[in-house]
């Protein structure tokens, strides 16, 4: 059997033993590449322990993500107000990423609250969504009343389809009626919040996959409505589609309002 020897050191021993006090060793006894018992035939064997670790995404955290994703977009995908107005910006092409960044991080922290457990407290003040329904259900009446006026004044579509120039609609407007359209909107607190996070609830371990597939939803929904519309504009080039959208809206927006008012 053969045995190694370290060479003699040239440094004296009080050098080396004040070097040692001065500079205790680490505790670790992990080996390190100069370690000789890692050499064999001059190449360097890593050892196990040195190795990093890598936290694998599991077939559970996929499956978690892919439901978020799935429930996300069933929740969201429907004719309501702020689908309305996202699609409105977008056929306008104003504020239209500021609007979509608006809408995908709101739903971003709806999602993440509900996860979190505020549902069940939600659930616990009732009070709390009954003054949601008021303010949300005069607010969408003042705007069904501004929409079925755009849809009977034929002189308003000159401005509506205005494609170069100055915009009609400044961004400080435009983010306030799409934060009012999302937060005073009851709705979202139930499906987002209390649904969504009950759901989220019975993935154990994996609810935060599941929470990033739903906003994800979220966020892939609202850029395809507001870049997409775009698409629509040659429809949308004559004042009869506009006047047809402002009607469907404003019937949409007047709908809504009454349900909230009914659910009191």
């Amino acid at each position: 059997m053969c045995s190694w020897r370290a060479p003699a050191s040239s440094v004296p021993a009080s050098t080396t033993a004040a070097s040692a006090r001065s500079c205790p060793r680490s505790r670790s006894t992990r080996p390190t590449l100069s370690d000789p018992s890692r050499r064999a035939g001059g190449v360097d064997r890593l050892h196990p322990a040195a190795l990093p670790s890598v936290t694998c995404v599991s077939d559970a955290h996929l499956l978690a993500a892919a439901a978020g994703l799935g429930l996300g977009l069933s929740l969201i995908v429907a004719i309501g107000a702020q689908n309305a107005f996202v699609l409105r910006q977008g056929l306008r092409g104003e504020h239209v990423l500021a609007v979509v960044a608006v809408c995908a991080l709101s739903d971003l922290v709806l999602i993440v609250a509900g996860v979190a457990g505020a549902g069940a407290a939600l659930q616990a003040w009732p009070a709390a969504l009954v003054v949601v329904r008021l303010a949300g259900a005069l607010f969408l009446a003042g705007y069904a009343v501004l929409a079925a006026r755009r849809a009977l004044r034929p002189a308003a579509d000159a401005a509506l389809r205005t494609e170069t120039g100055g915009t009609s609609t400044s961004l400080a407007a435009a983010l306030a009626t799409c934060l009012a359209l999302t937060w005073l909107n009851p709705h979202v607190y139930l499906d987002t919040v209390v649904l969504l996070g009950s759901i989220a609830s019975t993935h154990g371990e994996e609810r935060w996959w599941f929470a990033a597939g739903a906003a994800a939803g979220s966020a892939i929904w609202f850029a395809a409505l507001g870049f997409g519309a775009r698409l629509l504009r040659p429809l949308f080039a004559r004042p009869v589609a506009w006047r047809v959208l402002d009607a469907v809206i404003a019937v949409v927006m007047a709908a809504l309002a009454v349900t909230l008012l009914l659910g009191l």
